[in-house]
């Protein structure tokens, strides 16, 4: 029991991490969402988030489903080995790209629109870049989050992806609705820079510690 209870803490982990690092880079819905933090109020842009969070589950949902069909294969130690290894340098390729874009805040519409209209326009934002599925394969593989004949501890994986991503909107729009006034397009770009170095550093120790044999997480 106390194993279990260890696994599905680590499984949990995980899941947030994951939902942290797919949510975290400042694209174009992370713009959206700064954008209407400053002109809308907090809360929009908060539902901003919501709705990026439900488009992300559904990207994790649809990894998860793909990947549970290759269970076999991943149950080997030498594919899962090769699994980690490519993951953690597709991980180490987004964290490079997200160190290098540099994206643009023009300003919006301060008309707030329905609740529902925010969320909505976030959802479709974020659901329109189906590569983020190659980012999710990726972060699978490099956290081995996938368990095979456990669907409640896999449910409850994906419920802390989604979490993970709602703790960095929450963050993110606390921290805009506090500097509103001095927040520009430079300071998207140093998110940007320290968020690569993380995600790059963190995939840098994945792949070590595959390399070495080596378990960090």
């Amino acid at each position: 029991m106390w194993f279990e209870e260890i696994k599905l803490l680590d499984l949990t982990v995980k899941g947030m991490l994951i939902g942290i690092l797919c949510s975290a880079p400042m694209g174009p819905v992370g713009v959206l969402c700064i954008q209407r933090t400053i002109n809308k109020g907090r809360w929009i842009g908060l539902l901003t988030g919501v709705g990026a969070a439900f488009s992300d589950m559904l990207y994790a949902l649809a990894t998860g489903f793909g990947m549970s069909f290759v269970v076999e294969f991943i149950q080997d130690p030498q594919n899962m080995y090769i699994m980690q290894l490519v993951g953690s340098l597709l991980l180490f390729g987004f964290g490079y790209y997200t160190y290098r874009s540099r994206p643009n805040l023009r300003p919006s519409s301060r008309a707030k629109g329905t609740l529902w209209y925010n969320c909505w326009t976030s959802f479709i934002v974020t659901l329109s870049n189906p590569l983020i599925i190659f980012l999710f394969m990726a972060l699978f593989a490099r956290f081995t989050f996938i368990v095979p004949e456990h669907p409640f501890e896999q449910g409850l994986g994906y419920i802390s992806i989604f979490l993970g991503a709602m703790l960095w909107w929450y963050g993110l729009t606390y921290v805009i609705d506090k500097v509103r006034t001095t927040f520009n397009v430079e300071r998207i770009y140093l998110i940007n820079r320290i968020i690569g170095v993380i995600v790059m550093t963190v995939s840098s120790l994945g792949l070590l510690s595959t390399l070495l044999g080596l378990t960090l997480y």
